[in-house]
């Protein structure tokens, strides 16, 4: 896929608002998922209203706190997890 097929599919997604359900299905607070990632209440706050963007490494640790897939954060995917049955440890 090139790059202008990424840029539609970022175009589609609000990455802010699949935060801020996947939180309330956990039913966490702000201030109860910030403190169990490590960051600012404001600084979840401004990822769920799409004023700021989470670095690599905090998106894996929402994808954890979630338990999603970082694709599905992204907006890569509809699928919440990744499907790795059949694959062997190594795989």
């Amino acid at each position: 896929m090139d790059m202008e097929g990424c840029d539609v599919i970022m175009e589609n997604i609000n990455m802010g608002e699949r935060l801020r359900q996947l939180r309330k299905s956990k039913k966490l607070t702000q201030k109860q998922a910030a403190d169990r990632i490590g960051i600012a209440i404001s600084t979840l706050s401004g990822y769920e209203m799409e004023e700021k963007h989470p670095s690599y490494f905090i998106l894996m640790k929402l994808a954890r706190l979630y338990n999603v897939s970082v694709d599905y954060l992204i907006g890569m995917t509809e699928n919440r997890t990744l499907d790795v049955s059949g694959l062997t440890e190594k795989e």
